[in-house]
């Protein structure tokens, strides 16, 4: 396993491996990676002859406001758990190599952007967009591995290389979760001893909704005023979102007759977290 900073370095690597026939996978990250992230490896290693981890903290991605400066990062953390999961290329490039002097191409999708995460966080598809489709261009990847925990970004990417008529499978993991059920994410880490246990309320919430579901439930509003009520009993939690949306468009819908996914997002103290469930997974 190594690691490469430049384009150039990964298109070399990529192209000797295609001389030998070899299958490349790609798992784009933002670094300091976890067990959900090593799922996503895992998966790719073996559908895949290679696979590479990109590890880059994507500035577009993040407005303003957001913790582009603070985000966590750990390379030689990150480098040992690629290479215990058998990935064999890190891409880990500066800004500077992503974004060049002048920089002013960008990729944007209207409709799937505009519910759940897009609402608070106007800039960041387009930012997810960008990055992803240059890794695809950078990389030339047989299949790409994301996480089910953002739900919203998967549906986004699958739209992306469907319009856009990329050259690659998308495949979609499921959500990898600690062993009290808080879905596993590198914004865990901002978490004090109190806010890491007040934040169950996330996956608790996610487990009234999906019974109720399993139940029989299928009036949207019952569903998301249950969870709401049930988040609402935790005084260190703000609500952002708790919405069901059409699984393809990602638009509200207020029945459950197609296949829908449930999502929330949810401040604990300053620490924004989302979880979510798939109706079709109940």
């Amino acid at each position: 396993m190594k690691i490469v900073t430049t384009v150039q370095e990964v298109r070399q690597q990529v192209a000797e491996w295609r001389k030998q026939g070899l299958t490349v996978g790609l798992v784009p990250t933002m670094g300091y990676l976890h067990e959900g992230h090593a799922s996503l490896i895992d998966r790719s290693v073996s559908e895949n002859d290679r696979t590479v981890v990109s590890d880059f903290v994507n500035p577009m991605q993040f407005g303003p406001t957001e913790d582009l400066q603070t985000y966590p990062r750990d390379i030689d953390h990150d480098a040992a758990l690629v290479e215990a999961h058998g990935g064999d290329l890190i891409f880990h490039p500066e800004p500077s190599e992503m974004y060049h002097e002048g920089f002013s191409s960008f990729v944007d999708m209207t409709v799937l952007t505009q519910e759940l995460c897009g609402l608070s966080r106007p800039v960041h598809f387009r930012g997810v967009c960008t990055v992803v489709t240059k890794l695809f261009n950078i990389v030339q990847p047989d299949a790409a591995y994301f996480g089910k925990k953002d739900a919203q970004q998967l549906a986004v990417i699958r739209h992306m290389v469907d319009d856009l008529n990329m050259n690659l499978r998308i495949v979609g993991c499921p959500i990898v979760r600690e062993a009290d059920g808080l879905a596993k994410s590198s914004r865990n880490t901002y978490l004090s001893a109190e806010e890491r246990q007040a934040a169950l309320v996330l996956s608790q919430s996610i487990r009234l909704g999906s019974d109720m579901v399993h139940n029989g439930t299928t009036d949207c509003a019952a569903i998301i005023s249950a969870m709401q009520e049930h988040i609402n009993t935790q005084p260190l939690a703000k609500i952002d979102y708790v919405k069901i949306v059409d699984a393809a468009t990602m638009q509200p819908i207020p029945t459950l007759d197609r296949p829908a996914l449930c999502a929330i997002a949810v401040y604990i103290g300053k620490t924004r977290l989302i979880d979510n469930f798939f109706t079709e997974d109940v």
